[in-house]
C-alpha cells in the first residue's frame, strides 16, 4: 500500500507539472491525489508496522497496536495535519482579502509616484527595489501583479516591458525568502515552528539583498537596460483615500508578527484582526462615499435625490467584494499539497527519505540542490517534505537555509515559481527566452546569496 500512496503521489505531481499542457488546473491533480492518498492509508492502515508521531517527530512501532486503536490514530493524525494546514490556509486567506480591499481602492497606484525618471537604468534599481520591499510584505506574487501593472502605465513598448518584468521575478523572490510573510514556505516554516520572525530576518535580510543586488547590478550594464523612455502623462493626484488604504493595509500585514511575538498566539489570529481592522476603515470610507456620492444637496423647496431602487449593488461592502476575488484556487491546491505530503510523512516514508540523505550528503549541499530543485518542482511540497525530514531545533541554520533555497532557487526558471508563472501570462514570455536572457542572472544571484549565508553563519 506504501507504493500505492507513492505512486499516487508522482501521478499527481505530474499532472501539476505538467498543467499548462494538459489545460486542467493544478488543485484538480492536488486534490484527486490527497483523497487517493489518505484513502491508501486507511485501506492499508492494519498492516503497516509503524507511524511518524509529528509532535515528537519520531517513528513509532505500531505492530501491536488493535485495529480500533489504529483507526483512533489515524483519525487524530488527520486531525492534527488539517489543523496545521488551516492554519496556513487561514493566513494566506486573510492576507489575500486585505490585498484585495487596497486594490478595491485603487491603493496600489499611490506606488506609481516613486517612478519619476525616464532613464532605464534608474527605473531598473526602482522596480528592483520596489519588488524586493513589497512581496517581503503582500507576498512576492501579488507584488509581481502589483509591478507589472505599474510597468504597463509606464514603458508603453512590450520588448522592453518583458525585460524588466524577469528583473522583477527575481527580486520579488529574493523579498519574499528573508519574510516569515512573503512567501508561502517561510510563512510555513515561521507557522510551522521552525524559525522565528526575528531570527529569520536577522540571518536572511542581507544574504537576499544580495541575491537582489548581483543580478541587478549585472543587468544594468545590459543593452536592454540602457538609453531612455518617454514618460507617460500625468494621471493625476492619487487619491488620498488610496494611499490611506494602501499604507493600513501594509502596515497591519507587517504588524501580524509582532502581535506573535508580544501575545504568543498562531499568526493566524494576528492576520485576522489586522483584516478586522482594515475591513473596518474600509467599510466605514465605503459607506461615507456612498453618502457623498448619491445623497443630494437639500435646497430650498426640494428633497434629497437618492440612489435609485436598482443600483444599489453599485454600493457592495468592499470585503465582500474582496473575499470573491481571492485566490481560491490557489487556497486548495495548498490544501490538497500539504495533505499529502502528510499522508507520506505519516508513514514515515519522508523522515525515512531524509534520513537517507542525510547519511549520503552535507545537509548545505542538499539545500542548495533543494533551491535548484525547486526551478522545476513546485517550492511548498519540497519545503512541506523538508520539515518531515529534519529534527533540527527552532532556528536552527538548516531551516533557514532552506527559506533562502526554496524561496529564491525559483527564479532560475520562469515555471519555477508563483511570481514567474504570472509574469509569463501577463507579459506572454517565453520559457525559452527566460532561460536564455534571465536564468543565469538568477543563478549567480542564488549562488551569490548563498555563499554569503553559508560564510556568515561560519563566521
Amino acid at each position: 500500500m506504501e507504493l500505492f500512496i507513492v505512486f499516487v503521489f508522482i501521478l499527481g505531481y505530474l499532472g501539476i507539472t505538467l498543467e499548462h499542457s494538459l489545460k486542467v488546473d493544478k488543485l484538480v491533480p492536488s486534490l484527486l491525489m490527497m483523497a487517493f492518498a489518505w484513502a491508501g492509508v486507511s485501506i492499508g492502515l492494519n498492516d503497516f508496522g509503524a507511524w511518524f508521531n509529528s509532535a515528537a517527530h519520531e517513528l513509532m512501532d505500531i505492530t501491536g497496536m488493535n485495529a480500533i486503536d489504529r483507526g483512533h490514530l489515524m483519525q487524530e493524525t488527520l486531525l492534527h495535519h488539517f489543523g496545521k494546514t488551516s492554519e496556513i490556509l487561514i493566513f494566506l486567506i486573510g492576507a489575500m482579502t486585505i490585498v484585495e480591499i487596497i486594490d478595491h481602492f485603487h491603493g496600489f497606484s499611490a506606488i506609481k509616484g516613486f517612478i519619476r525618471t525616464n532613464k532605464k537604468r534608474t527605473l531598473l534599481w526602482i522596480v528592483a527595489f520596489l519588488a524586493f520591499i513589497l512581496s517581503a510584505i503582500i507576498d512576492n506574487l501579488t507584488a509581481t501583479i502589483v509591478l507589472i501593472t505599474i510597468l504597463r502605465k509606464i514603458l508603453s513598448n512590450s520588448e522592453d516591458r518583458v525585460w524588466f518584468a524577469g528583473i522583477i521575478i527575481i527580486c520579488a523572490n529574493a523579498g519574499g525568502a528573508w519574510s516569515p510573510i512573503g512567501d508561502v514556505t517561510t510563512t510555513m516554516l515561521w507557522m510551522g515552528g521552525k524559525v522565528t520572525a526575528i531570527k529569520l530576518i536577522e540571518y536572511l535580510l542581507i544574504p537576499s539583498i544580495v541575491c537582489m543586488i548581483v543580478p541587478t547590478f549585472v543587468a544594468s550594464f545590459m543593452k536592454p537596460f540602457k538609453g531612455t523612455f518617454e514618460l507617460p502623462e500625468e494621471d493625476g493626484e492619487v487619491n488620498s483615500k488610496a494611499s490611506l488604504m494602501l499604507y493600513l493595509g501594509l502596515g497591519m500585514i507587517v504588524f501580524v508578527p509582532i502581535f506573535k511575538t508580544i501575545f504568543h498566539l498562531p499568526p493566524y489570529i494576528g492576520m485576522m484582526l489586522s483584516l478586522g481592522v482594515v475591513a473596518l476603515f474600509a467599510e466605514t470610507i465605503s459607506v461615507r462615499q456612498f453618502k457623498m456620492s448619491y445623497v443630494g444637496v437639500v435646497k430650498k423647496g426640494q428633497k434629497p435625490e437618492y440612489l435609485p431602487e436598482d443600483s444599489k449593488e453599485e454600493h457592495e461592502s468592499p470585503t465582500f467584494r474582496a473575499l470573491t476575488k481571492i485566490e481560491m484556487p490557489s487556497i486548495l491546491f495548498f490544501l490538497g499539497i500539504l495533505m499529502t505530503v502528510a499522508a507520506l510523512e505519516s508513514l514515515g516514508l519522508v523522515f525515512n527519505f531524509g534520513q537517507s540523505v542525510q547519511n549520503s550528503m552535507h545537509d548545505d549541499i542538499f539545500v542548495l540542490l533543494l533551491g535548484i530543485g525547486s526551478a522545476v518542482i513546485d517550492n511548498v511540497p519540497l519545503v512541506a517534505a523538508s520539515m518531515g525530514m529534519f529534527n533540527a531545533p527552532v532556528d536552527d541554520h538548516i531551516w533557514q537555509f532552506i527559506a533562502y533555497s526554496a524561496g529564491t532557487g525559483g527564479s532560475m526558471l520562469i515555471i519555477g515559481s508563483a511570481a514567474g508563472v504570472v509574469a509569463m501570462g501577463m507579459e506572454k514570455i517565453s520559457f525559452f527566452w527566460y532561460l536564455k536572457n534571465m536564468s543565469w542572472l538568477a543563478f549567480i544571484g542564488y549562488l551569490a546569496g548563498a555563499g554569503f549565508y553559508l560564510l556568515e553563519r561560519a563566521l
